[in-house]
């Protein structure tokens, strides 16, 4: 996809890409409605909507009265992100995914903050999950650990909170729209060590993934992930991750 570049005309944009996430995405609206963001009520939140059939686009469209919200046409998950993005008209854009829930009122204030006073390219966040067992809150602490320490060597930036300068992000062509697993991982490692930061806040995720494919399998592809950072082929084949 081109991302034309546009001159700047506000501070932030945040891009959802979604699929059937009726039953979660109100706990995100909300969590974004709660910010201490000062420029909340006015920042586009693009829902990128790939063909739901749960009702999820009417959901997000009930929030127009506490969010300046609206659904585009989307595609899951680059896809979704890149057509978002494509609107932006702002400095940065902000993408959230529509299972999560921002765990503090002001972590989308302070990653903007942090962002503009390092000058920064990209900002993330940690991830916490709320649900499940000791395990599953186990494995995406050590989740935590590798992004800090990816800091040292090529930064990953979780793509449930990536706050992206949108000059930056279309100098880098955005996601990979041919990758369906690791595509923020591919893309946040391009950014560099002195332009990559982390906030504290986090945001709280589902324990659903987990569930799904089971802690060995899902921890064996992160780690294959993670020793396959320099191969674009890898990230090009298909790891059923969601099917």
């Amino acid at each position: 996809m081109t991302l034309t570049s546009m001159t700047p005309t506000s501070e932030l944009t945040i891009v959802i890409p979604a699929k059937n996430e009726a039953k979660l995405i109100p706990r995100l609206l909300t969590s974004l409605r709660n910010q201490d963001y000062s420029k909340m009520s006015s920042t586009r939140v693009l829902v990128a909507d790939a063909n739901s059939t749960d009702g999820t686009r009417e959901i997000v469209l009930s929030f127009r009265d506490r969010l300046n919200v609206s659904v585009i046409r989307g595609g899951m998950p680059s896809v979704g992100r890149n057509l978002g993005a494509a609107q932006a008209d702002s400095t940065y854009v902000l993408f959230l995914d529509a299972d999560i829930e921002l765990a503090h009122p002001s972590v989308v204030r302070r990653a903007v903050e942090l962002a503009q006073s390092k000058q920064l390219h990209c900002v993330t966040t940690n991830i916490l999950c709320r649900e499940g067992n000791w395990i599953d809150k186990l494995f995406y602490a050590g989740n935590d650990l590798f992004q800090y320490l990816s800091r040292l060597h090529h930064p990953f930036a979780t793509g449930m909170f990536m706050l992206f300068e949108v000059k930056q992000f279309r100098k880098l062509r955005g996601f990979h729209e041919q990758v369906a697993f690791g595509e923020d991982y591919l893309l946040s490692q391009q950014v560099g060590r002195k332009r990559f930061g982390i906030v504290r806040g986090g945001v709280y995720t589902t324990n659903r993934r987990l569930q799904k494919m089971g802690h060995l399998r899902v921890g064996w592809l992160f780690l294959k992930t993670a020793m396959n950072y320099w191969n674009e082929n890898y990230f090009l084949r298909d790891h059923k991750y969601w099917a």
